[in-house]
């Protein structure tokens, strides 16, 4: 998708500050309502019917994404070639009975912690793939889940500070 028809389908939502960050589906906007849910819902609604593919959104507020890098769930670890750092946010709160960190079973990746409708997880890029890792928690989770980078999760707290 590019971005500046995902920009102008938001526009046309009638959010204001409309940015995307990077070609990931990530949109930055403000909009009046305060309700996370109520927007999702018109956004899913929409994007079908203008751009013609459906899609779960998750929103999450410049607050909420400051708590979760506040927190530093990845201490002392970096992104590189060797291993990935990712935040998979899930559209509903969900208990786990896991005891974190936790090791996936014959798997390279890790779960960090699970907290707030966010998993942090590093993946083992010297045995292991990402999408291998997103499939599990989709597997897991189900599919209301997108993950995302930690810098990616950077960047875009980074961009609602403008």
């Amino acid at each position: 998708m590019r971005n500046d028809k995902l920009r102008g389908l938001f526009e046309k939502l009638g959010f204001s500050n409309v940015q995307t960050v990077l070609s990931s589906g990530n949109v930055l906007f403000e909009s009046s309502s305060k309700s996370a849910k109520k927007l999702e819902g018109i956004i899913e609604k929409t994007l079908p019917e203008h751009l013609g593919f459906k899609s779960t959104t998750l929103i999450r507020s410049q607050k909420q994404l400051q708590k979760l890098v506040d927190k530093k769930p990845f201490k002392k670890m970096e992104h590189s070639q060797r291993s990935s750092l990712n935040v998979t946010f899930l559209k509903k709160k969900i208990h786990s009975d896991k005891k974190f960190p936790y090791k996936v079973e014959n798997r390279d990746y890790t779960l960090l912690s699970m907290d707030d409708g966010v998993v942090c997880s590093v993946t083992d890029l010297t045995s292991a793939k990402t999408p291998d890792l997103m499939f599990w928690l989709e597997k897991t989770f189900g599919k209301e889940i997108t993950t995302r980078t930690w810098k990616t999760v950077e960047r875009i707290l980074k961009g609602m500070g403008q």
